[in-house]
């Protein structure tokens, strides 16, 4: 079953604390999948912190995907990997994935979820965020509930996603969420994450 929340890593949102440390107190609280998205990091520094990543969440019984390397992912015994417009096609990296292991997209645009061979889908940026300016204005809950409406897998919503919007995204189809800042910068993450899995929970029990 796809996790409700996956926490995608930047090193650089955690207010100098080290990454592992704020990761260990999300999956603490309850985090079930953590993205490991470390774009400027070479292989060798990329690979140990997806060790010490892989042994958090084993002990925490959640999730662990590798951003683009699927090199580093088969390494460390990563659950999948998570692939951008860039990365290799979904059906190679399946071809190279052990039995079992899931892959993700990212997408922008409201036809793209309905395309991809992949298992899940993120969308966005649904909401403002300066994690995802790069992919330009946000694309707002109505592309989501489009965009959720063609596709064949399951999308969660990325981008300016909080507790306050957690309703909103959901409500037009997502299956949940994926964040950066709302859990790393938080100045407690395990008390963020658990606010962030209850609006979650909360707002798909009223819809059922």
């Amino acid at each position: 079953m796809l996790p409700r929340l996956v926490l995608v890593t930047d090193r650089r949102a955690t207010a100098g604390r080290d990454l592992v440390d704020v990761v260990r107190a999300a999956l603490d609280a309850g985090l079930p999948a953590v993205q490991l998205r470390e774009k400027d990091l070479p292989g060798g520094p990329l690979l140990a912190l997806a060790e010490r990543l892989r042994a958090a969440t084993t002990r925490a019984g959640a999730l662990l995907f590798v951003n683009d390397r699927v090199d580093v992912a088969i390494a460390c015994g990563a659950d999948g990997v998570h692939l951008g417009g860039t990365s290799m096609p979904v059906a190679a990296a399946r071809g190279l994935l052990p039995a079992g292991a899931l892959i993700g997209v990212s997408t922008h645009a409201p036809d793209e979820p309905a395309a991809t061979p992949a298992d899940f889908a993120f969308f966005g940026p649904v909401h403002a965020t300066p994690s995802k300016a790069a992919f330009g204005p946000p694309q707002g809950e109505d592309r989501l509930r489009a965009a959720v409406a063609a596709a064949r897998v399951p999308v969660l919503a990325i981008g300016g996603v909080t507790a306050a919007t957690a309703a909103g995204v959901l409500a037009a189809g997502a299956v949940g969420a994926a964040v950066i800042r709302a859990i790393l910068a938080a100045p407690d993450p395990g008390a963020a994450t658990r606010t962030l899995l209850d609006a979650l929970a909360l707002t798909a029990a009223a819809r059922a």
